[in-house]
């Protein structure tokens, strides 16, 4: 089925069968479904609206595309259990159905030739797609509280030049924070755009930093989000050129000049 609002039919809505459900940390799973259409229209940086089809949940969760696989038709998502829908989630097994509303929003911009990728906690997640669709030209500096939050390193290997990990207990790579070695990396790299997602106080440190070294800065801003299609305001925010935007719709990847002053 196609949305009937959806602009050059790029957004569709299906019950898609489950293929594959793996925990990969503690209450961090990986869900691989059967979703064609959406698979060959989704770029990177969009998402998808989930929708439990047991039980009594009305409202879809928001998750990011992790990784997609045209030819098999298959989108996968990484997400964390923190409630009872989620919960729900992480039970499915293959065979099994969930609704699927999707791809949603704007992704990142492709343009460019040698992106550091940045990136702390699930927001990692839509960065790995944007990885895999750099093909080989982006490095990735990662960062965790400590080295079991980095499981995340063996997933961008294959697709990155180089992985970067910050830890913030010192038990793997730089003691410290993302921000701790990003102007390293910057005034050592010739990287000419950086592309963050994960907690806001990270993007907004990561955005000044890139400011400060003269380069374009993409953010992936994560809100709660009912409907995904800019019709319930509830993930509107206020922009630095004062104009209220709907990160389902207008983003969730924005310039970080629009949206962090």
């Amino acid at each position: 089925m196609i949305l009937p609002n959806s602009p050059e039919a790029t957004k569709f809505v299906q019950d898609a069968k489950v293929l594959a459900q793996q925990e990969l940390a503690t209450d961090v799973f990986f869900l691989v479904v059967e979703a064609p259409k959406i698979a060959r229209a989704a770029k990177a940086g969009q998402f998808v609206q989930l929708r439990i089809l047991s039980g009594d949940f009305t409202l879809r969760r928001p998750v990011g595309v992790a990784a997609v696989d045209s030819k098999k038709g298959s989108v996968a998502f990484i997400y964390r259990v923190v409630g009872r829908g989620t919960k729900a989630l992480s039970a499915l097994m293959p065979g099994e159905m969930v609704n699927v509303l999707g791809p949603l929003g704007h992704g990142f911009t492709m343009k460019y030739q040698r992106p550091l990728i940045v990136g702390g906690g699930m927001g990692l997640s839509p960065l790995l797609y944007y990885a895999d669709a750099m093909k080989g030209k982006a490095d990735v500096l990662m960062g965790g509280k400590t080295a079991e939050e980095l499981f995340w390193t063996n997933l961008f290997d294959d697709l990155t030049q180089e992985v970067f990990v910050t830890t913030d207990d010192g038990s793997m790579g730089t003691k410290g924070f993302t921000t701790t070695l990003l102007p390293e990396l910057l005034e050592k790299g010739d990287y000419d755009v950086v592309v963050t997602c994960g907690p806001e106080i990270m993007m907004r440190g990561v955005a000044k930093i890139a400011k400060e070294h003269g380069l374009p800065c993409e953010v992936s801003l994560e809100k709660r989000m009912a409907c995904g299609l800019g019709a319930c305001l509830s993930c509107s925010i206020d922009t630095t050129d004062g104009q209220r935007k709907k990160v389902c719709k207008d983003g969730p990847v924005f310039p970080a000049e629009e949206v962090f002053a």
